[in-house]
């Protein structure tokens, strides 16, 4: 799953590329500056989707809804893969 901060990061880097400073991309998606920034910086905890269409919108990028990949790992298989990172550290 895509998260906030993860979108934030691209959103930033594809502006960014396209040549457009926070304040051009804020007032073409008809946002706040401010919350584009925090967008960007990853302090922002959620934001409607309208706003992320705009933005994406006018950055030329597209939101897309598709099935999930799978679950979530459970707390024991991720406490199994730790153990077996850790084991890979010690043979070194």
């Amino acid at each position: 799953m895509l998260m906030l901060r993860s979108m934030g990061e691209q959103i930033a880097v594809r502006r960014k590329a396209l040549g457009f400073s926070q304040a051009v991309l804020a007032k073409q998606a008809k946002v706040g500056h401010s919350t584009l920034d925090a967008l960007e910086n990853g302090r922002l905890g959620e934001l409607g989707v309208s706003k992320i269409i705009r933005l994406l919108s006018a950055l030329g990028l597209e939101l897309k809804i598709q099935e999930a990949a799978g679950r979530r790992p459970t707390l024991e298989e991720l406490m199994e893969e730790d153990r077996d990172d850790q084991g890979l550290d010690r043979r070194r």
